[in-house]
């Protein structure tokens, strides 16, 4: 018996905007620095959402849009803010924090002082 797959599409499974938002902040997160995840994430969200309404909210054409944010693309940070933007979303900023042993062991030891 052989097995049959369907294709797979993110842009299927973001039906709100908190399912959207949860997305690309997981990617931004995962994206190893070369901007591919986040740029993958964009276009599923981008065609989530709608890709012609987008094109005209960000005054970019559509072509456009696909281009810069496909698998190939390379768009310019102006543009990744203006489809962050026409989508409805804000890219915010927090500080790293890193776990380390020695910051482990301070709050235990002083969580078993006040114990």
């Amino acid at each position: 018996m052989t097995e049959k797959f369907i294709p797979w599409d993110a842009a299927d499974y973001l039906k709100s905007d908190e399912d959207m938002a949860l997305y690309l902040d997981a990617c931004l997160e995962e994206d190893p620095g070369d901007g591919a995840l986040v740029r993958a994430a964009l276009n599923d969200v981008a065609r989530a959402k709608g890709m012609t309404r987008l094109a005209r909210d960000t005054g970019l054409t559509r072509e456009g849009l696909y281009r810069a944010l496909s698998t190939s693309g390379n768009p310019e940070f102006s543009t990744v803010l203006k489809v962050i933007k026409a989508l409805g979303f804000a890219l915010h900023t927090a500080p790293i924090t890193k776990v380390t042993r020695k910051t482990v062991r301070r709050k235990t030891a002083k969580s078993l002082a006040e114990a």
